[in-house]
């Protein structure tokens, strides 16, 4: 059994530069697994490994300037969900593209999940899906709005599109575990709007701690790990990936004349052109001779 834990903590790195190697060097070490991203704003990612090693992970985590109260949220699996093991540097933790927003000044009122129910049945509160038009397409709170982004970044923009759509609401926000609300939040209080509210923990704390026979959400919540989608109680979801597109597949998806495996499939055969298609097919190629090896074709770690 693998355990999962998906953590964001924003703080002040001055060098996150100089953080990277121990990072990295102590997940390899220990065989843990994932991405972690650091910038001058926090840390943010989501790694596997055996309990111990993610106990002594986390530890060197808390240690890190401002992190002493990093928080995270955790989870199982039966197989790996990561390949390897990357640690990055980044512009941001969660590209929003608006340096003055700065979620440690101020964000919205946190909703734990036993009161989101109650705060989204208010006819005066409308709630928002901050996520991507793929993650929203497989699963999302009953009546939720989709700003159909496919990216973070043009949150900020469909936001001034549509703001007038929202004069005199309540905004409730949500995320898969919370950080993109945590901009999202300072945000729109920067645009003056008052009440914002967004769920603690997001969508994986929901699921885990309302039962599904009290629950609001539909669908499946995508994960970016190996399980691809969770349920209720995080239990593993149906999906599979595209390796072409990222985008996440039901188990018809796989049947589609379009699908061929590491390729394409029908939301993305349109969008690759033929040099990319046969890069695609050299790679699953590679990771077809992998498999009959035994291993898996997994490039070097980071």
């Amino acid at each position: 059994m693998y355990r999962i834990v998906a953590l964001y903590h924003f703080t002040r790195f001055e060098n996150p530069s100089v953080l990277k190697p121990d990072l990295a060097r102590l997940c390899c070490t220990h065989d843990v697994t994932g991405t972690l991203l650091l910038a001058q704003e926090g840390i943010n990612g989501t790694i596997a490994g055996q309990p111990k090693a993610i106990d002594l992970v986390l530890a060197h985590i808390r240690g890190l300037p401002g992190c002493g109260d990093l928080d995270w949220k955790e989870s199982n699996a039966q197989s790996q969900p990561f390949g390897k093991m990357k640690v990055r540097l980044k512009k941001e933790i969660v590209t929003m593209g608006k340096p003055d927003v700065d979620p440690r000044a101020r964000v919205g009122h946190y909703v734990s999940p036993e009161d989101w129910n109650d705060l989204t049945s208010q006819p005066d509160v409308a709630v928002i899906d901050t996520r991507n038009d793929y993650e929203v397409a497989i699963g999302t709170f009953q009546g939720a709005v989709d700003p159909q982004t496919r990216s973070f970044g043009e949150f900020p923009a469909w936001w001034e599109a549509n703001k007038d759509r929202f004069r005199g609401k309540k905004i409730a926000m949500f995320c898969t575990g919370g950080i993109r609300c945590e901009k999202s939040t300072n945000y729109l209080l920067g645009q003056g709007v008052e009440d914002v509210y967004h769920l603690k923990g997001g969508i994986l704390k929901y699921l885990e701690d309302v039962p599904e026979d009290k629950s609001t959400w539909q669908g499946e919540c995508f994960v970016f790990d190996g399980r691809v989608s969770v349920g209720h109680g995080l239990k593993e979801g149906p999906h599979s990936l595209c390796h072409a597109c990222r985008r996440p597949l039901v188990p018809a998806d796989t049947t589609h004349p379009d699908f061929v495996e590491g390729v394409s499939c029908h939301h993305c055969v349109n969008e690759t052109s033929p040099t990319d298609k046969a890069r695609f097919q050299e790679r699953q190629k590679q990771i077809a001779l992998a498999r009959k090896r035994g291993g898996r074709h997994l490039g070097p770690k980071t």
